[in-house]
């Protein structure tokens, strides 16, 4: 296994696109990303569908940090790969979620 630092999952389907062949795609234009910059250290692995896009995917989730994010086209992958994993910096426009938060309010406390 190759030494990383970051780890990127991506979901290949198959709810979010039709039987999965886009995701597929994406997660092939992933790869080659990460390829032509041989010295990221990100490990990049292959999930089935993660359920929680609600057919805006795929999606792809960045470790340590937690962010995840919509995987749309090759222009989004390619903005994650330079902007967060070579340049650190988070594509906000991009995000699906992140680690820590939800879209669920918590509950309030009563007084019973």
């Amino acid at each position: 296994m190759r030494t990383h630092n970051r780890h990127i999952f991506m979901c290949t389907g198959p709810r979010c696109t039709e039987d999965g062949v886009r995701a597929e795609a994406m997660f092939g234009i992933l790869g080659a990303a990460i390829d032509a910059r041989p010295e990221l250290r990100v490990k990049r692995t292959r999930t089935h569908c993660m359920v929680a896009c609600k057919n805006q995917g795929p999606l792809a989730l960045v470790y340590p940090e937690g962010i995840w994010y919509r995987c749309e086209d090759a222009d989004a992958i390619e903005r994650i790969v330079t902007e967060h994993l070579e340049h650190g910096r988070e594509v906000t426009d991009l995000v699906f979620h992140r680690l820590g938060s939800g879209d669920v309010a918590p509950e309030e406390e009563t007084n019973v």
